[in-house]
């Protein structure tokens, strides 16, 4: 156990710093945003071209995991989504709650997570995850919201404006763009390269003191909130990773680095994405931040009792 907690300290340790450092207002109520546009417009793209640019094709195509991920990911979205429209929820909120029992925080705890427990190795998934979550299930919430805000009504105009969403996202541009110049096989030049070293290093510990700083803020709470948080933190911590693992290890038979990888990427707690997606359209998000923070801190046992389980003593 404590080779595990190890593991985990210096991750929820940088979520702390940012958390003690907003409720102690060494950090202004600005911070978080701030610092969470530095991370994803900057930091976090910088640290996923470079991946991409340097991934082989060979490491790309990996069919069964990236059908792994999708299904688990999908599941936990539609099981959500079909609970809250039959409990009454307009389709615009109810695809908020969904994304958030199904969208695992890849981009701000996966990244030194996996770095710590599985090495350089754990990169290349956690992009594929990363890529998953920021296009496909971002893509497939935008289009629910959209079509329950009944914003446009023609079919070719509300795919247009999905698609535009999804260009400006640098998460799934700068991945994007990493592919293309990998498949031109050229070399960085040496001060590209150190400007990506240098700015995507600074992506995971911004991100989480970035979460931390989030989840300090206090938010005023709605009847019955709670409880919806609390069922759709089950749902993200133990539901999501229990599925995650029979398909990888049962359906697909991953090999087990792969079987252990998928499923600590399925058990990261919810990122910060549906809170902004909430934002975005202006929804209402209690729900969505108490999410995030259950399951933020129910994670530090569920990822510590699977560490512990998967046999990791680094």
């Amino acid at each position: 156990m404590l080779a595990t907690l190890e593991i985990l300290l210096p991750v929820f340790g940088l979520i702390f710093a940012g958390f003690a450092c907003r409720r102690r207002n060494v950090l202004g109520p600005n911070s978080a945003s701030e610092l969470n546009r530095f991370v994803v417009w900057l930091a976090l793209p910088a640290m996923l071209f470079d991946i991409m640019a340097h991934a082989t094709w060979q490491q790309l195509y990996q069919p069964a995991f990236v059908a792994t991920f999708s299904i688990a990911c999908a599941s936990m979205f539609a099981l959500i989504l079909a609970m809250r429209l039959m409990n009454g929820r307009h389709l615009a909120d109810a695809s908020v709650d969904a994304i958030a029992a199904s969208y695992p925080n890849t981009g701000y705890i996966g990244f030194p997570l996996g770095m710590i427990a599985f090495g350089p190795a754990s990169q290349t998934p956690t992009t594929i995850a990363t890529i998953l979550v920021t296009c496909v299930l971002f893509a497939l919430a935008i289009v629910l919201i959209e079509v329950g805000l009944q914003t446009e009504r023609t079919p070719h105009k509300l795919g247009l404006k999905v698609l535009r969403s999804l260009a400006r996202n640098p998460l799934i541009a700068s991945p994007i763009a990493g592919v293309l110049f990998a498949s031109l096989h050229v070399a960085l030049p040496p001060s590209a390269e150190t400007f990506l070293k240098l700015l995507g290093s600074a992506a995971s510990p911004c991100a989480l003191v970035s979460l931390g700083l989030f989840l300090a803020e206090k938010r005023p709470s709605e009847t019955g909130a709670r409880g919806v948080a609390l069922l759709v933190t089950g749902v993200k911590l133990l539901l999501q990773p229990a599925l995650t693992w029979w398909l990888a290890a049962r359906v697909f038979e991953l090999s087990p680095a792969l079987v252990e990888m998928a499923v600590i990427l399925a058990a990261l707690p919810t990122g910060t994405g549906p809170f902004m997606l909430a934002e975005y359209y202006e929804r209402e998000a209690h729900i969505t931040s108490r999410t995030i923070l259950l399951s933020t801190v129910g994670s530090i046992a569920t990822l510590s009792l699977l560490l512990m389980l998967m046999g990791h003593r680094t």
